[in-house]
């Protein structure tokens, strides 16, 4: 089992930064394939950016990349969200997700956060 906690999230300004934090306990996370999700009011939830199993590969969502950066310390059991030049469509409740193995898609992540909510103000 592996306990999920988000924090980081909260309210800036277009144009501005935050950092979203993904601590795991339970079990090390650096075995494990780790994403960050978002669901925004009235929409989807959707992916924004993962590690591989391996911790090698990294994927972004095309409406972040270059402005999002996702980092791990393994030493410390987190994942973070460096999130830049942030705007409006940003905002959405960010959800961290993880699973002990290939994850390809949103379905095959098995344990999920309860999520940091950003909102970015225009």
């Amino acid at each position: 089992q592996v306990q999920l906690v988000e924090s980081g999230g909260g309210l800036v300004q277009a144009g501005g930064s935050l950092r979203l934090s993904c601590a795991a306990s339970g079990r090390p996370f650096s075995r494990y394939s780790v994403g960050w999700f978002r669901q925004a009011p009235g929409k989807e939830r959707e992916f924004v950016a993962a590690f591989s199993r391996t911790g090698v590969t990294i994927y972004y969502a095309d409406s972040v990349k270059g402005r999002f950066t996702i980092s791990r310390d393994n030493a410390k059991n987190t994942v973070y969200l460096q999130m830049n030049s942030l705007n409006a469509e940003d905002t959405a409740v960010y959800y961290c997700a993880a699973r002990a193995g290939i994850a390809s898609e949103q379905d095959d992540y098995n344990y999920w956060g309860q999520g940091t909510q950003v909102t970015v103000s225009s």
